[in-house]
């Protein structure tokens, strides 16, 4: 669901035909070029210092981790919630003072 939520796209569009997954296009763009598959909207605010990336890179981290073909690879799902809450505190301090928009629709 993270993958879906970040990247705009879902696992039933048509450019996941022959064996692509939406894991392994991320996959294949993590770091280098992540920001090619990100949608589009959650960069229209990025910060110039590159936390948004940063931050970015750590939700598609653990969206790939949660999206394991083998469920014993999986993310413990309060792990994940951990990790989400981590970032989400990172950004928000990053950011300034944490007020607005993204702290109420974040708690």
């Amino acid at each position: 669901m993270l993958l879906e939520m970040f990247t705009g796209r879902r696992p039933i569009d048509s450019e996941f035909q022959d064996g692509h997954t939406l894991h392994n296009i991320v996959r294949m763009s993590f770091l280098e070029r992540v920001m090619e598959v990100i949608d589009q909207l959650l960069l229209l605010e990025a910060d110039e210092k590159g936390k948004t990336r940063e931050c970015i890179n750590g939700v598609l981290e653990i969206g790939m981790i949660c999206s394991m073909e083998s469920p014993k690879d999986r993310m413990e799902i309060h792990d994940a919630a951990n990790e989400l809450c981590s970032i989400k505190n990172f950004f928000l301090r990053e950011a300034g003072d944490g007020e607005g928009m993204l702290e109420a629709d974040w708690a």
